[in-house]
């Protein structure tokens, strides 16, 4: 086996950071679709909605995203007799799990709109969905940035939990490198630096939204 030189090391870590990525932006994009409609479903006014969407916050809030992986990978195989991959599965679980968190973080930004811009609306004779589309989620929406990017920072943070099911990705990747190369600190290092590289600027850039939010609020 050629040996493993430090370019080739970096540039394989690259490479399963690219999967890190992809399984990040999976989760983002189908959590946040979903977590909107969980956002929706716990201000709604029907107890029942309310009460399913609570469940479903609960569940996944409170269960680790360790455990929720495997329920994924291996429970749902046995449920469904279709076997996932490493990916759908982790894309599944990571999408769940991103949805009760942002869910919970844009209800919390539209129950922090007053109370008097819902009355307001309901003045002019605005309906309940025109009170959310035209003078509600706008208001959240502002409120709700600098929380969602710094969220973003877990999820990616999160992916490294998919190697458990075989998956993978950067922090797999380092680990097959080093019991190849036994270079530890080396490996683990740079796949941390990389973690840093990828994360510290979205927490730079949330701490100075949620500044700008406090200047201008």
């Amino acid at each position: 086996m050629d040996e493993f030189t430090l370019s080739r090391i970096f540039i394989n870590l690259l490479i399963a950071t690219k999967w890190t990525l992809i399984l990040s932006l999976i989760a983002f994009i189908g959590g946040g679709t979903m977590g909107f409609i969980i956002a929706l479903m716990r201000i709604s006014p029907n107890r029942w909605i309310k009460g399913i969407s609570w469940i479903y916050v609960e569940f996944f809030q409170g269960t680790p995203l360790l455990l929720q992986l495997f329920l994924a990978f291996f429970g749902l195989s046995v449920l469904t007799g279709v076997n996932l991959s490493p990916l759908q599965a982790a894309s599944i679980a990571l999408t769940a799990y991103t949805s009760a968190f942002l869910g919970e973080i844009w209800r919390g930004s539209i129950n922090a709109v007053p109370q008097g811009q819902w009355e307001a609306g309901s003045a002019i004779g605005f309906g309940y969905f025109k009170q959310l589309q035209l003078i509600i989620l706008p208001q959240a929406l502002k409120l709700a940035i600098a929380p969602t990017v710094g969220f973003l920072v877990q999820v990616i943070k999160g992916t490294s939990l998919a190697s458990i099911i075989g998956f993978t990705e950067l922090s797999r990747a380092a680990a097959l490198i080093n019991n190849v190369t036994l270079q530890s600190m080396l490996i683990f290092g740079l796949a941390g630096l990389i973690y840093f590289a990828i994360c510290f600027p979205l927490s730079n850039w949330s701490q100075r939204l949620e500044k700008r939010l406090s200047y201008t609020s």
